[in-house]
C-alpha cells in the first residue's frame, strides 16, 4: 500500500460553516475542486494506482485564525464528524484522520481531541506552527501535549505563516510569496526549536510529532544546528545557567517523524531520509495544493521514491509499515 499521511480536505458542512465565517476562502476552492469535490478527488486519486490511501486533515487556515473559541470548537466538530463519517463510508480510500481542534482554547481543543479519538476513530491530530502568533512552548500549550501523549496519537504540524507577516521589519507585508515558499520552512524549524526547549519530550519521550515538508530546513542545517547549541550551552555553563534539557538540544531533532514533501526533489528527500532515517519518514502528497489539483504532487511525491536508491524495504517502510505504527491503523 501507499498511505499518504499529509494531505487536506474540506467536508461539505465544514465548509458551508467556515465560508459563512470567511468569504474570502471561496478564491481558494474555485482553483482546488478536489479540495472539497469527492468525485473529482478520487478521480485525482486514481493516477497513484491500486492500494494508495490517505490520512486526511483540514486544509488550512487554522479554524482559531477565522472563529472565535466558541466557533472554532463548532467548526471542529462538525469537521471531525465529517471526516470519521468519510472514513467510515470510505475505508478503500481513506485510511484515516486527523483531528481539527482550536487550538486558542486549550480546554475546548483537548475535549475536542478526546472525543475525536475515543468517540469517532479519528487516529491523529493537526495543529499548526503557532497559534494566533503564540509559540507552541507557551505555557498554556503544555496540558494539549500531556493531553496527546495521554491518548497516544500522533500530532501532524503544519505551519500557518501568513502574507501579513512582513519579510523585513520597515515592510508591512510579504512580498513575492515569500510568507509561504520560504516562510513555512523557517516557521517548521522555529517551532520545533522551540518544542525542544519546551521540554515534551523529555516529558514523553514517545510522543509523535510529524513535521510537513520533511522537516524544513532542519535535515540540511543539521550541523549548524548543532553547532549553535554547542556554543548556547557552553555560554549557559559560563553563567551558571544551565540549559534544563536532560540532552544536547540538537539529540532531539532526530526524534521528530517527517513526511516526504519535497515537491520531488531527490536531493532534498534523501538528506531528510539521512537525517531523521528511514523508521521516521512517510509517505506524503500534500494534495491538493498544486497548480493541477492535487496531480502534479501525487506524480512528482511518487516519482521522487521511485528514483531515489534505497532498498525495497526501506520503501515499504516509507510507504506503509511507518504509518501503519505511528498511526497504529489497525486495517
Amino acid at each position: 500500500m501507499k498511505i499518504d499521511v499529509f494531505n487536506h480536505i474540506v467536508t461539505p458542512k465544514y465548509r458551508d460553516a467556515r465560508l459563512k465565517l470567511a468569504p474570502r476562502l471561496q478564491e481558494q476552492e474555485r482553483f482546488m475542486p478536489t479540495l472539497f469535490d469527492l468525485e473529482a478527488r478520487f478521480r485525482v486519486m486514481d493516477i497513484a494506482g491500486d492500494g494508495y490511501v490517505q490520512i486526511i486533515n483540514t486544509a488550512n487556515p487554522p479554524v482559531e485564525a477565522i472563529a472565535s473559541p466558541a466557533d472554532a470548537l463548532e467548526l471542529s466538530r462538525i469537521a471531525n464528524d465529517e471526516m470519521a463519517d468519510l472514513v467510515s463510508r470510505h475505508p478503500a480510500r481513506f485510511a484515516g484522520a486527523a483531528a481539527c481542534v482550536p487550538m486558542h482554547d486549550v480546554d475546548a481543543a483537548i475535549g475536542e481531541l478526546q472525543r475525536a479519538v475515543r468517540d469517532l476513530g479519528l487516529c491523529a491530530v493537526q495543529i499548526y506552527t503557532d497559534v494566533k502568533g503564540q509559540p507552541l512552548d507557551a505555557p498554556q500549550f503544555a496540558p494539549f501535549f500531556d493531553a496527546v501523549a495521554a491518548l497516544d496519537v500522533p500530532v501532524l504540524l503544519h505551519p500557518v505563516r501568513g502574507p501579513d507577516r512582513p519579510d523585513y521589519p520597515t515592510e508591512d507585508a510579504s512580498r513575492f510569496d515569500t510568507w509561504r515558499i520560504v516562510g513555512w520552512l523557517y516557521d517548521s524549524v522555529g517551532a520545533m526549536m522551540r518544542l525542544v526547549f519546551s521540554g515534551v519530550f523529555d516529558r514523553h519521550p514517545d510522543i509523535r510529532i510529524v513535521t510537513h515538508h520533511l522537516g524544513g530546513f532542519v535535515p540540511f542545517a543539521s550541523e549548524r544546528i548543532r553547532e549553535g547549541y554547542d556554543k548556547l550551552l557552553k555560554a549557559a555553563q559560563a553563567r551558571t545557567e544551565p540549559v534544563p534539557l536532560k540532552r544536547h538540544p540538537h539529540e532531539y531533532f532526530p526524534m521528530f517523524y517527517a513526511d516526504t514533501i519535497t515537491i520531488g526533489s531527490v536531493p532534498a528527500l534523501r538528506c531528510g531520509l539521512d537525517f531523521f532515517g528511514t523508521d521516521r519518514v512517510m509517505f506524503a502528497t500534500d494534495m491538493p495544493f498544486d497548480t493541477q489539483g492535487g496531480r502534479k504532487y501525487i506524480e512528482v511525491a511518487l516519482a521522487a521514491m521511485e528514483q531515489i536508491d534505497l532498498p525495497a524495504a526501506d520503501k515499504q517502510k516509507i510507504f506503509d509499515a511507518n504509518a501503519r505504527r505511528v498511526f497504529r491503523l489497525t486495517h
